[in-house]
This record gives C-alpha cells, sequence and structure tokens, in this order.
C-alpha cells in the first residue's frame, strides 16, 4: 500500500496504491514520489515512465485526513520537499511521461498529470483543481501548466470555480492526450508505451527538453538550445541506428543512447 514502483521492460511505473481513500498521497508517499521520479531520471535502463493509480482512481490529490496540522514553517518545508519536487522532476525528465487516468484525478493528483507529456484517460475520467474548496491555491505547478495549456482566462475559470471537468471535456480543452473506453485503458497505455520503446527515446527525450525551453524563453535563445540538441543527438547510437535502418530498409532497434 502507499505507492509503488516498479521497473521492467524499459517502463518505470510509478503506481498509487492507496484505493481505500482513492490514491490520495501523505507527504511522505509525496516525497517518495519525488525520489522515485529521481531515480528513474537518472536510470539509464528506463525510457518510458507511466503513472497510475490501482483500483477506480489516478490520485485524489493530497490525504485530508492529514491537513490542518501544519506550521507557517513546517508547510512551506512540506511544500518545497514533496509537492515542489515532484513537480521539478516531472519538468526535469529527459524521458516520455504517461499519465494513465481513471477516475479521480483532483488538485495534487491533476497537478500530477498536468505535468506529464501524455495523458491518456478512461471515459470515467474526472478532473478538478479543488484547492479552493479546501481554503488553498493550486500547487505542485498546476497554474504553471494550465496557463501553458489553456492562456490565463481559462486556467482562472478552472481554479476558482474548482468545478468537475469530465473527459470529453478535458480533451476538448486540450488537457487530455486520448479518451478511450474505461476497460481498453491498461492496454491503450501498454500499447502507446511500446510504441515509445521502438522509437530511439533519446531523440525523444531532448523533444521533450526542447518544449519546456519553448515555452520559457525567446525565440534567439530556443533556435540556441535547438542547435545543441540536434548537435548532441547527431552523435548519439540511436541517430546512427536511424540512418543505417533507414537504408537498409528495415526497422530500428533503439537503447535509448
Amino acid at each position: 500500500m502507499g505507492i509503488h514502483l516498479d521497473k521492467s521492460g524499459g517502463i518505470g511505473r510509478i503506481i498509487f496504491e492507496t484505493p481505500c481513500r482513492r490514491n490520495a498521497l501523505s507527504p511522505e508517499e509525496r516525497y517518495e514520489m519525488a525520489n522515485m521520479l529521481r531515480d528513474l531520471r537518472f536510470d539509464p535502463d528506463v525510457r518510458v515512465v507511466l503513472l497510475q493509480g490501482a483500483g477506480e482512481d489516478f490520485c485524489a490529490g493530497a490525504d485530508v485526513s492529514r491537513m490542518g496540522k501544519d506550521t507557517q514553517s513546517s508547510a512551506r518545508a512540506r511544500m518545497q520537499r514533496g509537492v515542489g519536487s515532484v513537480a521539478r522532476e516531472l519538468a526535469a525528465m529527459e524521458k516520455p511521461c504517461i499519465a494513465a487516468v481513471r477516475g479521480v484525478a483532483v488538485g495534487f493528483g491533476w497537478s500530477v498529470a498536468l505535468g506529464c507529456d501524455v495523458v491518456i484517460a478512461s471515459e470515467t475520467a474526472r478532473f478538478s483543481m479543488i484547492f479552493a474548496k479546501r481554503g488553498l491555491a493550486p500547487d505542485g505547478g498546476a497554474i504553471h501548466f494550465l496557463i501553458r495549456h489553456l492562456g490565463q482566462l481559462r486556467a482562472k475559470d478552472l481554479a476558482f470555480s474548482a468545478r468537475i471537468v469530465g473527459a470529453v471535456e478535458a480533451y476538448d480543452l486540450g488537457l487530455v492526450s486520448r479518451v478511450v473506453a474505461n476497460d481498453r485503458l491498461e492496454a491503450e497505455v501498454e500499447n502507446y508505451c511500446k510504441q515509445l520503446l521502438s522509437m530511439p527515446t533519446l531523440a525523444l527525450g531532448m523533444t521533450r527538453h526542447l518544449f519546456e525551453v519553448a515555452t520559457a524563453t525567446d525565440l534567439d535563445t530556443y533556435l540556441d538550445a535547438e542547435a545543441y540538441t540536434q548537435s548532441f543527438l547527431n552523435q548519439s547510437e540511436d541517430y546512427k541506428e536511424a540512418v543505417k535502418a533507414f537504408m537498409e530498409k528495415r526497422p530500428g532497434v533503439y537503447h535509448g543512447r
């Protein structure tokens, strides 16, 4: 129970495993999650990161039974060590990050999904920036991610209203990549991860990095990063294999190096 890390077949899976509380995370579990993400970031055998919840929900955010017990200083330390560290580790990951969402993804749970590159949601998925109903402001990088996806006006509406957003509306807003039948979620996610594993994932990781640069800098700075990234990839084993596979008219075999 709690939070579990599994690494197999090139996929690093972080699984939220407290279905009795809709996979809400305690402060200690958020610290643990940040450490797990850091481990996956530097593990050369992991080429895709997958976040998912056990049972019928993704993550109901923070464990409410722990709320209201902090001092101002302890709350700030808890935010920096856990919530902030998770957002930073997701942003720093140079590997594709996938969120498989069914049921609730609210509060910090939605922040985590928004920090991923691809969100595959079942038709049962329900999202909410529920913080205002708890007397709090959004955390986990939520406003940062929402503004990038939506712009300020629609992001403010979701943050102020704390309303529930269904899977289809989230897709229409551009906050979900795909919506699938509930009983097809695992199969769709596994197939998607396998597709990524069949590709030169070092290039995918660098593409992810360029998306981060593009949304935070001016064009000239971005183009400098793009030139460096392309020259770096030009010397990679994956690139050489891609060229060779193209010339030999066969699928490439890549190792993320």
